[in-house]
Formats: C-alpha cells, structure tokens, sequence
C-alpha cells in the first residue's frame, strides 16, 4: 500500500530545500530549456515531440529502427514512411526535410545524413560513451566536477550463454581498465573519502539476468546456481580491483528471484563482510514497501550494511501492458502521483535505518531529492550513508546544486554501441517527452509551487487498463511467485502417485468395459506406463451413436441457458483443477509447465468464450413488417463426433466439445490414443458440471478403424477434426458419401496443419526476431501446427541472424518435461522420434546442417536442427515435420520472401519481423496465412484475441475462438407468420 498523505515531519524542509535546488537549475538555461532556442536538430526533434503526440509515437519508432539501416537510401526511405503519414502533424523544418527526402537523390541523402547525425548526437546526450576511451574521459570529466560514477553496459537481451559469458568477460575487463586508469587519478574528497573512510573510485552496475541466457523464475534453482556461479566469478574480482558492484533491478517477473539470489549471495561466508555492494528497489511496484522491509530485516541478520539504489523504475509501460495482456493484477501504481508518494514513504523507510542499509536516492524531481535532503538534515545522517544519483545527461543541473551543496553525486553512466543502448535511449525519450516528466514540467515553467507540492494520488486506486471487450481470458499462473512453483512440483508428484490405474470408455453415462487396452506412456520416461485406456470396439461405437441420438431429442429442446450454465461451471472445475491438468500433460504427453499451463488458461477461455457467444446467438434476430413477422433463429444439427489431437490434450479437445455442447447437439469425442488419459480427464470435468447422460460420450478407439466408423455413419451429423492432412483429407472425403439411410449433407470443420514460416527482414529487431525464431521453433518441441519450421531471412542480414540464432538454440535446455528448466522435451512417441530422424537423415542430402544437438537418452527426444541455405523446392521446406527441426532459407528481395513464404500448399501461420511500414503493410495483404504475427511469435493464439484457424491445405471451416466458430455448429433457419385476422393486425405498442 501507498501512503496517501506526505509525512509532515519533514514537509516544511523539504518544501525549503526544494526552493533552493530548483532555484539553482534555473539560474542557467537547462538542456531542455534551451529546446526553444537552439538550433541542433537532436534538440528540435525532442521540442517537436513533446508538442505532437502523433509525431512523438513516429519519431520513436523511426530512432527504434535507426540503427538497423545501414545506407542513406534506407534512412531517407524508413524516414518518410514513419514521419509522412498524413496523421502525423510536422513542423514546416521537418516537413522540407522530408519533401526532399527521395532515396535516390542527393536532397534524399542530405536528409538521412541530418537526421541520422542528430539521433548520433541524441543517444550521446544519454550514452556516456561507446568505447573505453570515451567511457573513461567521461568519467574523468565526472570527477573534476566532483561527481562519482557507475557504469552499465548497455544490452537489453542476453539470448545465448556464449554471450551470457561475453557479458561477464566485459565486465571483469571493464573494471580492470577503469581500476588502471584510476591510479592515475587524484583525490577527489567529496566521493573518494566519507567519515573517514575511502570509499572505491571505481563502480559498476550489471544485471543479474545478463548471467545466464536461460533465466526463468520457474527453475528458480537452476537460475540460481548458474547465476551464482558467474556472479562470485565477479565480485571476487571487484575485490581484488578494490571496485564496487551495484545489481540494477529489471523487469517486475525477475524481481523476487533477483532479490532472493542476492540475499543469499551476500550472507555466504566470502561476501557477507562486504560493504561494496548495492540492490535495486523500483518505487513503482505496489509491493516495493514489503521489499524494502524484508530487506531491511535481512541486512540486520547480515550485520554488514550495503547500499540500496532506490528509483523510480523503468518499465512502467511494458509493465502494465504486459499485466494486461496476461490478465494478471497490475504491479504497478497506474498513476504518477501515488508512484511519488510511494518513493517518498521508501526514502523515509531507507533512511531511517541508515544504520542496516546506506542509501542512494536516485531521481530527477527535485522535491524527491529535496525530501531526502530534508530527512538526512533532520536525522542527521553520517556522510558515508547516503549519496545521490542521476542518469548521464539527465539532471544535470541538479546534480550540480546537490553538489554545491555539499551531497556526495552519483551518475549512472550507460555505456556501449549505439544498437544494443538503442532500447536504453528510447526509454530515456519517453521519460522525458511524458506529460508527467518532471524535466517536462520544468520546461514548461509550471510555478514553483506545483513542481514542489507533496504527491497526491487519488483516493481511489485507478482502474487497471483492459482490453475493449467484456470477454476476459483466464490468467496464466505467474511463475515468479514462489507459491505456484510450489503447487506445481507438489501436483505433479501427487499425480505421479495415482500413475498406472486404467481409464474407461463412458457410454450412456456408464463407464464400459472394452476387450482392448492400450498402454499410455510417458515421452520422457518411455518405461513409465501413465495409465492404462479402455479402447471400444465398432460395436461399442454403434452403442454410443445410439445413445446420442436418443439423448439429442431431449437435449436439443434444453433452453441456451441451461447450457451455457453447464459450460460456466465446466470452466469453473478446470480453473480449479489446473495444477492437477498441467501435471497429466506433462506427464503424458510431454508438454514442459509453462505451455501446459497456457492450455489450461486456453480450456478455460474456450468454455466461457462459447457460453458468451451462445448467449448472443440464442435470442436470434426478429424482422418484424406490419401484418407479419419474421423470426431469424438456429437449431443444432445433431451428432458431433470430435477426433481430437495429442498437441493440445486438453484445450483443443475441450474446445471442439463444448462448442458442440452448447449449441445443442451431442458430444462423442474420440481423442488421439497417446493423450486419452487426459481426454478422460475432460469427461470427468463435464459430467460433474453437469451435462446429462448420453449427450456427452467419451469413445477413446482406433482411429483407423473405430474412428472412421464414426465418420461414415449414418447418423453422423458433423465431424469436428483436429490433426494430419492426411486424415484430414480422408475425413473429408469419406463425409462427403451419402450412406444408406441417411438423409442430411454432414458438416466437416478441419485443421490440418502448417509449413508456417517467418521473414526477417534488414530493419528488423534481431534481438526480438531471434528469440522469436526459436520460441516459435522449438517449442514444445516443435510440435505445435502453428510452430515455425521455416526462417526466411534477407540476405543482408543472413549471416549474422543465422550465428545467433544457432547459438540461442544451442543455448536451450533439452531434457524431461517435469523438469522446470527444460525448453525443449521429448517428442510424443517412438513412431513421432523416428519419423523426424528421416526427415532430418533426408536434410542433410538437401541442406547444410548448421546445429545439430545431442539428445538425451530414456524417452522420446529429438533435440533441436537448424539446417541452412535450404532451397525452396527441398522435402525439409515443403513437408510438414512435426518436430523441432528448422530450415533457415535466404531471400534477396522481401517481394521473394514472400513468394517463398507463400510457396507451399499450407496457410495457417506465418510471421513477419520488420520496422518497414512499407512491408508490413505489404505482409498484411499479400502474406497467405490464416493467423499473421507481426514482431512476436507465431504460437500460442488467444481465444477471442486471435481466433485460430487456416486455410488452403491447413484446412476448412472457420476459426477456433472466433466470433463465427458456434455458428458451424447450427443450422439457421426462419420463421415467418402473417399475423393478420380479418383485415387487422396488432400493432406493435398498443394497449
């Protein structure tokens, strides 16, 4: 919780103080100030943005892609498309810049040279520098002005452990040239000296994810060891330099196990005496205030007092965006003030036990500073317990006041090429473009007395952002809490215990006995038998179409209420089952936590989607003209055999089922053999949420035989099928014969697969494409419809995509589903294992193999293959594989990368990463997909968010998830009735 009114003990020096610094930055010209006069287009450029809003969103994601363009002509190009649109407002310089700005012309090269030199001269004004020399005059300029320093190297994403490791060489190299360089140094007292005391002249600030490329809350324990290892590797060297470390904080997801990996670093034996040493608190976080106390309760076990850097935080937009997308609660304060008064109640809290943790009070709003200016004042505070930090290149003059008077400074100082810090320099644009940017309010000469009022947050915590739509999808489960790694590991040995029992068929609501069993086996623990699945025979398969039918008399009079009741409640029973559903599909069918847990959340959404839908659907549409009405309504059509697939055990299944259910007609799925032990898990979820006996059967059998049965009956209404082309194509073809006795045209709704690829393209974000890449590729090992099994790259980037995209892969972990730090498993079976071996024996006479990894021995598994330089007619580019085995193919042109995308018979999901409106723009029309993922990857679609379904081969019907899916299932049909008598009619209104 947030304290809603400031502390007044310290108010009126905080007000005082606050006059005296915000005086002092006034007395010259601020940086930001001098925007309305200076005639530097970095300064015009950021003048401009903070007046359009338009412009600001355009030029930002010009400057995002700047980097990536590598000739004038490319510049000049990407310039006009994100800043010419006819939305966008430009101010009368731009404006001629870009009327000049043709690609080929010199006018055009003039143009990208202008522009691209001020985003240079920007990303300067932020980035301390992009080599040693740089860095180190820097910070010698620091120093004169009597400020101390940290340095960050800059770099969002750590994809691989080759440059996990790279990341820990950098460092260990950096502070051994800083320490050089600083014996050269003199004596600065006011932050080389405090009570006393030497403080280190040298800081560095790393981030603990950068350790390791695999850093995932749910394998807290193997996070843990790999980061702890490399994390001793450093400050032992710190020591020996005689250099201080400070952990920066990062995204909410890693917080609780940053902070847990660091109380247990600095309490081992070898670091435990260390004051050198610094944490992170981000103000922003509702839960920052229980942080800080349970660290403030460590650092009195620990006896050794070190720092904590206390700031405001980052990421507040992807915080709350991803907060929203997951439908998770927001974790941070949604309102800039109760973010102000919440810094303002850990700055007292830190402060106030100056004793257990020495403070850095990091922040550009002057009354934040003021504030902690005033409780040091009032409390005393010894010199070596507290300092103050800024950013480089923000809060300049503040830095100086704070020093003129007397306060030991710190500046942050990011440091690295220009590519990796362009994330850090859009960041940095953003805080001080915001409306409610302190340094914005300053420019914008608000009175004193508003830029130094005490925060007031509302009185009510704003509403968390939504999507615009009343349909909620079901939250996945935060692996970041503790608690739920514990539910998990405790549901899977649980589930572990009851392995072996045998599972029935349900006939006319009675579990039946069958001739044949089938054993269901664990893909990462072959031996391990999981259950034992009674299989019906065509006999059996008569019985229960029997049953329906006789059930589908009554049922189909059952009012849309009542069924959509059934369908709440079956959401309900699965949401309450998810740890123990998660463990099934780990268990038997090999499906790692995580993606698990995103089919149960996809379960869950399919049931309560459908119930909405029916609710819609069920009132029908009245056309009603005097004398007559007309009734526009639906009727359900029948039987519904639903053949479901192994992939999604639980979700698609699920899905196709209740679909079926709720318009009225009768359920009999048929699941694929290996993953029937979960399709039983599903019967049991509906007949308690109460669908009656006969209108829901579960007729577990072979496909080829029993299922096909199934298909050709008579009776057989509809066929909903999930799986091969191949079945997919014969379901369709046996649906289509008219059998004797038969009197209706069945419905086949099929999804059969994909060759699903993405383009890169030369501006794309390779950090984001290449993680993309191999999450879409590998996992669940591939075997997902919607997984990617083509990368087509453009030739200019080929090269370098290609090597990192290798090692990224190279950097995952294979081995049993249970185990949380697994990221590719097994595959379903030994008919699955050795049928991708001959697809990749066959790559190797078509393609070059770039990666090929070991596999681990005891189950099913296939690790991952890359193959290179594929050509577009080879078996591995054209032939669905099911497997995580990639084909990474090269494109000239992105008009060839398209045809080479479009260049198979599939069209389910394809993807696109690019920052050329141009081609995305092109990509929206011309690519041939059913689902198109821009800049992210191409699986795990959203009910509601992202229907799911394709075309061409990939099949027929509409898409799961979507508005139009139930409507496969009714038949709609009108009723008109002249409702006159003898020359009248009742008119609408009348008593």
């Amino acid at each position: 919780m947030v304290s809603q009114a400031f502390d007044p003990r310290y108010e009126d020096q905080t007000q005082s103080i606050a006059r005296q610094l915000l005086s002092a930055t006034r007395e010259s010209r601020s940086f930001f100030a001098r925007l309305k006069d200076q005639l530097q287009w970095d300064d015009k450029m950021l003048g401009w943005a903070m007046s359009n809003p338009g412009l600001r969103v355009q030029l930002f994601r010009f400057i995002d892609c700047l980097p990536a363009l590598h000739s004038k002509a490319e510049i000049a190009r990407h310039m006009q498309e994100y800043l010419g649109d006819e939305i966008v407002e430009l101010p009368s310089a731009l404006k001629g810049l870009l009327n000049f700005a043709n690609a080929d012309s010199m006018p055009g090269q003039v143009a990208a040279t202008t522009v691209s030199t001020a985003v240079e001269t920007l990303a300067h004004k932020y980035i301390a520098g992009d080599d040693l020399k740089q860095i180190l005059k820097t910070v010698e300029r620091l120093r004169k002005e009597k400020m101390a320093f940290t340095v960050d190297l800059l770099g969002e994403a750590v994809i691989t452990e080759a440059e996990a490791q790279s990341y820990l060489d950098r460092y260990l190299e950096l502070m051994t040239k800083l320490t050089e360089a600083s014996r050269s140094w003199s004596t600065v007292p006011e932050i080389d000296t405090a009570d006393g005391e030497p403080l280190p002249k040298v800081q560095v600030s790393v981030k603990l994810t950068a350790f390791y490329s695999q850093f995932d809350p749910l394998d807290a324990q193997g996070s843990e060891a790999r980061v702890l290892d490399r994390s001793r590797i450093l400050l032992r060297r710190a020591k020996e330099l005689g250099a201080a470390v400070h952990f920066d904080m990062e995204q909410y997801e890693y917080k609780d196990l940053t902070l847990s990996i660091l109380k247990q670093l600095l309490l081992e034996d070898e670091f435990c005496d260390r004051a050198d040493i610094g944490i992170t608190i981000q103000g922003y976080l509702r839960d920052s205030q229980q942080d800080l106390q349970d660290l403030i309760g460590w650092a009195k076990q620990r006896g050794t007092p070190i720092t904590v850097r206390l700031v405001k935080g980052a990421y507040w937009d992807q915080e709350t965006i991803k907060a929203v997308q997951k439908d998770w609660e927001q974790p941070v304060f949604n309102d800039k003030a109760a973010t102000d008064a919440n810094y303002e109640r850990l700055t007292e809290m830190l402060l106030e036990n100056h004793q257990h943790l020495y403070a850095a009070i990091g922040s550009h709003n002057v009354r934040s500073q003021a504030h902690a200016i005033a409780i040091v004042n009032a409390l005393n505070i010894p010199n070596r317990r507290v300092e103050f930090q800024v950013l480089y290149g923000m809060g300049d003059k503040l830095a100086k006041a704070m020093v003129d008077q007397g306060y030991r400074v710190r500046v942050y100082c990011p440091y690295g090429e220009l590519i990796p810090g362009m994330s850090y320099l859009i960041r940095r644009l953003l805080e001080n473009t915001a409306n409610s940017s302190f340094l914005r309010q300053t420019l914008e000469d608000r009175p004193i007395e508003d830029l130094i009022a005490p925060p007031c947050p509302p009185s009510v915590t704003s509403a968390t952002p939504s999507a615009a739509t009343e349909f909620h999808n079901a939250p996945d489960t935060d692996y970041a809490e503790a608690e739920a790694r514990d539910r998990i590991a405790s549901a899977i040995q649980s589930v572990r215990q009851t392995l072996g029992q045998t599972y029935l068929p349900l006939i006319d609501g009675e579990y039946v006995e069958t001739a044949e069993n089938l054993k269901s086996l664990n893909p990462s623990r072959s031996s391990e038998v999981i259950g034992v699945v009674g299989m019906i025979s065509v006999e059996q398969a008569e019985s229960a179409i029997a049953s329906a039918k006789t059930a589908f008399s009554s049922w189909k009079k059952t009012s849309g209420r009542d069924r959509v009741a059934i369908l709440r409640n079956a959401a309900t029973l699965t949401a309450q089952r998810r740890d123990e559903l998660i463990a099934w599909m780990v268990l038997e069918t090999g499906k790692p936590v995580k993606e698990a847990d995103a089919e149960v959340s996809e379960a869950i959404d399919f049931c309560t989607y459908y119930a909405d839908e029916m609710e819609r659907l069920d009132t029908g549409v009245s056309y009603d003209f005097p004398g007559e009405t007309n009734h526009y309504h639906y009727q359900p059509r029948g039987i519904v055999i639903v053949i479901s697939p192994w992939n999604f055990s639980l979700a698609i299944p699920m899905g196709m089922t209740v679909a079926a259910l709720v318009t009225g007609n009768c359920a009999l799925l048929k699941p694929a053999e290996t993953s029937s032990i979960i399709a039983a898990k599903i019967a049991e979820i509906l007949v308690e949420a109460g669908v009656p006996r006969g209108v829901f059967q579960f007729v577990p059998g072979n496909g080829s035989l029993v299922g096909a049965h199934m298909v050709q009956h008579k009776d057989t209404h509809m066929i909903v099928f999930t799986g091969s082309q191949a079945v997919g194509c014969q379901i369709y073809a046996n649906a289509a014969i008219l059998q004797p006795g038969q009197k209706h045209l069945k419905r086949v709704v099929a999804e059969m697969g994909g060759k699903n690829a993405i383009v890169i393209d030369e501006s794309a974000d390779l950090d984001q494409a290449v993680q993309g890449v191999v999450q879409s590729a590998f996992s669940y090992s591939g075997q997902k419809c919607s997984a990617c099994s083509r990368a087509i790259v453009l030739e200019s980037i080929y090269d370098t995509f290609l090597a990192r995209l290798v090692e990224a892969t190279r950097s995952l972990n294979v081995g049993a589903a249970e185990d949380p730090s697994t990221r590719v498993g097994p595959v379903i079976d030994d008919e699955a294992q050795q049928r991708i071996k001959s697809y990749i024996e066959k790559g190797r006479t078509e393609a070059e193999v770039a990666l090929e990894m070991p596999a681990p021995d005891g189950g099913y598994f296939v690790a991952p293959v890359i193959f290179a330089n594929v050509a577009p007619d080879a078996k591995i580019a054209q032939e669905e594989i099911f497997g995580p085995v990639l084909a990474v193919m090269k494109a000239k042109t992105f008009q060839e990368a398209l045809d080479l995308a479009n260049g198979t018979p599939y069209a389910l999901t394809g993807g696109l990463y690019s920052r050329t409106p141009s081609h995305i723009e092109q990509a929206q029309t011309e690519f041939e997909v059913g689902n198109l993922y821009i800049n992210r990857g191409i699986t795990g679609a959203i009910v509601s968010r992202q229907p799911f379904g394709g075309f061409k081969l990939s099949g027929v019907g509409s898409k799961a998830g979507g508005p139009d899916y139930l409507l496969q299932f009714l038949e709609p049909r009108v009723v008109t009735e002249n409702v006159q008598r003898q020359g009248f009619a009742p008119i609408e209104g009348a008593d």
